[in-house]
């Protein structure tokens, strides 16, 4: 059975082609129209999927997408008779004013898309899976054949947090909290108050490690902890629940934590603070959910799920302090991963199937030949070289050993908002000041920001404290004290890293890259962060040579080819380029 899994008129569109209950290809419309967290119809993504070769469009025997729309109609009405008239289009507040409706004429409009797509052909059945049961149903693909499930996002289709348990091809939910007791929320509108934009939440995670404890019982009063693992959220604070993004703040917020910084002002200790105390509340919330289903179901297991789970901090307290022994993190957690979840839920749980398959690895995205490349850099009018695998993976550790800045394009590229080293930007992490260049020189960003190391997974344990592998770095993992001076640059403020562990199995280039640059210098690990400069991240070899000639990189290894060219007109038009992209872009890890 061929089941497509679609996001359409919401954020985050795109599509997973799951064959016989395994993972085929998984793409995100951003990283074609190049406009992050897109509400665009998928269209280009089901061109890609739907080409030559591979899985024909007649070959789908159903549609699943990751709303249930009567379930979100009835949220809606009841969220307009509790609230004001405003509440109808306000269920996600990065989206355009028309999106609820949208969602709610999902089918009509879905199929209207799929027509034009493909005119003349039969539309397959669509499914509607409730959003937080795709959420869960990433379960479906974890390593456990037990766990609780811990779904906590912006909003659901009725709920902002939900607990299931799974045990083999079943998921069964246990509770959900009300829709608009959301921490996810929360830490969206203060994300806004402190001058970011929506689907920023990272940048105050990273700043809140600099702050101290100032506003943290203010905090307290905003997200109240109830028995049971439930919590509820003061909303005498905000107004988002009946004048949507318009006017989200009540007077009380900007008495208790000021007014509102816009996005070019200067940080000051004032917003560190504030950042701060959001995030240790939102670590108290998630552990006091966390714990209450470690006391209510008796797995060992914990997955988590939703745009929260995203929080690589907290994920780490629960490791230590949850009472779960194990945790599985996917790598596309938030909205990203819902096409993915939604065909699960239907294959495994209506439809009965048995488990096929587990999730070690992120790379389900495109991915484009030697031919492919060489046209690309031929078209730049660069100079390269060709070189056989252990040559390249000599020179390239060598470069970083130097302290060189490389640009790393390698096979299909990895799902989820991490570069997990098909699409990444490496650099050494033995000297403190790279950090600095990478942050000012290549990403553009603010100097607190840090950079994950990807390690050795037979040595993690030797650098970190963990003792498992963590193939896509949603763990914030405490590095060893006698270790920090050694890789000062992959080391946060509060003496974390977001660690990948990399194997041989799941991608042995890069691997092996890793540990050419360890005989080198000793350290098996690279800093990592995502190849691009304040847009998605990098698909194609055109792409990334671009963004190679925008920044100061100084290495571009693409497939078995390494550049150090750099010619002023290709640029000049990269340049050029970018700026009208760069009007219709936020952000960037």
């Amino acid at each position: 059975m061929n089941i497509l899994g679609l996001t359409s008129e919401s954020h985050d569109t795109g599509l997973a082609v799951l064959q016989h209950g395994i993972p085929h290809l998984i793409l995100e419309e951003e990283r074609l129209n190049r406009t992050k967290h897109t509400l665009a119809f998928p269209a280009r993504s089901l061109a890609a999927a739907f080409g030559e070769g591979g899985v024909a469009f007649a070959d789908i025997d159903v549609i699943t997408t990751p709303w249930d729309v009567v379930t979100l109609r009835r949220s809606l009405f009841g969220a307009v008779f509790g609230h004001l008239p405003g509440s109808l289009s306000l269920v996600w507040p990065a989206a355009q004013p028309t999106q609820d409706g949208n969602i709610i004429a999902l089918n009509f409009l879905l199929r209207r898309g799929l027509k034009r797509q493909f005119p003349g052909r039969r539309i397959p059945p669509i499914v509607n899976v409730g959003h937080h049961n795709c959420h869960a149903a990433v379960f479906f693909v974890s390593p456990f054949e037990d766990a609780t499930v811990v779904v906590m996002d912006g909003y659901g289709d009725d709920a902002a947090t939900s607990v299931y348990t799974g045990a083999g091809n079943r998921l069964q939910r246990q509770w959900h909290g009300r829709f608009f007791d959301s921490l996810g929320m929360v830490y969206t509108l203060v994300t806004m108050h402190l001058g970011y934009a929506t689907f920023e939440e990272g940048t105050v995670m990273a700043l809140a490690a600099c702050g101290e404890e100032r506003f943290v019982s203010q905090m307290r009063d905003i997200v109240r902890l109830q028995n049971n693992g439930r919590f509820a959220i003061n909303m005498d604070y905000f107004s988002h629940d009946t004048f949507g993004m318009l006017r989200p703040f009540k007077r009380k917020f900007t008495d208790a934590f000021g007014p509102p910084r816009r996005r070019n002002d200067p940080l000051t200790q004032h917003h560190r603070d504030v950042a701060y105390a959001l995030q240790k509340v939102a670590e108290e919330v998630i552990l006091h959910v966390v714990r209450a289903a470690a006391k209510q179901h008796p797995s060992r297991n914990l997955v988590i799920s939703g745009g929260v789970a995203l929080n690589c901090v907290a994920n780490g307290r629960l490791l230590s302090e949850s009472g779960f022994e194990r945790l599985w993190v996917p790598p596309c957690a938030s909205d990203t991963g819902a096409p993915l979840g939604s065909a699960l839920w239907h294959y495994h749980q209506t439809l009965g199937q048995p488990r096929r398959t587990t999730l070690d690895h992120a790379y389900f995205g495109l991915g484009y030949d030697d031919t492919a490349i060489q046209a690309a850099l031929d078209a730049a009018g660069m100079r390269y070289e060709r070189l056989i695998e252990t040559d390249l993976l000599g020179r390239v550790a060598g470069d970083l050993a130097a302290n060189k800045t490389v640009g790393w394009f390698q096979g299909r590229y990895e799902i989820g908002p991490r570069a997990l080293g098909n699409r990444s930007i490496l650099a050494s992490p033995m000297t403190a000041g790279i950090r600095d260049i990478l942050n000012a020189r290549v990403k553009f960003r603010e100097p607190f920001r840090p950079f994950a190391p990807s390690v050795l997974e037979e040595h993690a344990a030797d650098w970190f404290d963990m003792d498992g592998p963590d193939p896509f770095m949603t763990i914030a993992r405490k590095v060893h004290a006698g270790k920090r001076s050694q890789i000062p640059a992959a080391v946060h403020v509060d003496g974390t890293a977001r660690v990948q562990t990399v194997s041989a199995a799941a991608n042995p280039r890069y691997h092996g890259l890793i540990k050419a640059f360890m005989a080198r210098t000793g350290v098996p690990i690279l800093l990592n962060t995502s190849f691009n400069k304040q847009e998605p991240i990098v698909t194609t070899p055109t792409e990334a040579i671009s963004c190679f000639l925008r920044t100061d990189l100084e290495v571009l290894v693409m497939g078995d080819f390494y550049c150090v060219d750099r010619p002023k007109a290709a640029a000049d038009q990269a340049r050029r380029q970018f700026g009208i992209i760069e009007v219709n872009t936020r952000g960037g890890e």
